[in-house]
């Protein structure tokens, strides 16, 4: 099979724990994994990982908060390879602020990067969404209790779960489906929360089957 036929998976916000470990995922079913990220230097170091274990790796640099460089790059993934078969959007601001002391600009500029992109994405791929393609995030339990130190987090996740479910209503019809896969706990070296054990339900969550699909899947579950 040539890297024209391949299914291909967009993971935005690529990084070197669920990230990482959601491209392995996906290669061990042949998958091409497109990364992409602004920092190109770990883009790279991502990468050299990932085709050290023989993967199938491209990578493409890209500002999440800039709305023309998100739906150019996307486009451009599209173009490449004639669809986009699952998109994973995977980023968030992490800022150490309670309600009194974080800021309205601060707040927008966190929302802008966790969750603004994501519109832009699934607007720019739209076209390259075949029945079937997938749109995937990483969720939180920070959705439901919020830690208040880290008040925009919380914010975030609960606005993604939210647009989630009106994308997933919104494709449905066309075959497209979307979920949020809630992880209910804090990421950890080793145990139920390793990056590996979350992208496995992650790679679970996506290959379901349109018949009972939900827009949020809590894990564990």
């Amino acid at each position: 099979m040539d890297s024209v036929t391949l299914p291909v998976l967009l993971l935005l916000g690529a990084g070197p724990g669920v990230g990482t470990a959601v491209a392995r995922r996906f290669h061990d079913d042949g998958w091409l994994v497109v990364l992409a990220a602004r920092n190109t230097a770990r883009l790279a170091e991502l990468a050299d990982d990932l085709r050290g274990a023989g993967a199938k790796i491209e990578t493409v640099r890209v500002d999440l908060t800039d709305d023309d460089d998100v739906r150019r790059v996307v486009d451009e993934v599209g173009r490449d390879h004639g669809h986009i078969d699952v998109l994973h959007f995977n980023p968030s601001a992490w800022r150490q602020k309670n309600p009194l002391d974080l800021g309205v600009e601060e707040l927008i500029d966190d929302v802008r990067l966790g969750v603004a992109p994501l519109l832009s994405a699934v607007q720019a791929a739209r076209p390259w969404l075949a029945s079937g393609a997938r749109i995937v995030v990483t969720g939180s339990a920070a959705a439901d209790k919020p830690w208040h130190e880290a008040a925009s987090l919380g914010v975030q996740k609960a606005a993604l779960r939210n647009l989630v479910v009106s994308l997933d209503t919104t494709l449905a019809p066309d075959g497209i489906r979307a979920v949020n896969v809630q992880v209910d706990g804090v990421l950890s070296a080793s145990g139920a929360f390793a990056p590996s054990n979350v992208a496995t339900a992650i790679h679970t969550a996506v290959l379901r089957r349109n018949e009972g699909w939900t827009p949020v899947v809590h894990y564990p579950g």
